[in-house]
């Protein structure tokens, strides 16, 4: 097998990624909380759910990526070889 080596760059924009999904999940939290007019305790009580819902969005992207990226291979590697 080939060894990988993942750069500094590449962790930067994961952790910016991963990032962006809990501010994502907080924002939505929020609209939540004042949608519903409940307390904004709620704020600190429901952080695992915010967390939980962060890495199933990040998850989600992920899956994007991948799939993306991959249809964007194959096809250019069959417009190379034609």
């Amino acid at each position: 097998m080939k060894n990988t080596i993942i750069t500094v760059r590449r962790k930067k924009i994961e952790l910016l990624t991963l990032l962006a999904c809990f501010i994502i999940g907080n924002l939505a939290n929020l609209y939540a909380i004042i949608s519903y007019k409940t307390p904004f305790s709620e704020m600190l009580t429901s952080i695992f759910y915010v967390l939980a819902f962060s890495c199933a969005l990040y998850v989600f992207w992920t899956l994007l990526r991948l799939l993306f990226y991959g249809i964007r291979n194959l096809l250019l590697k069959k417009k190379i070889e034609v």
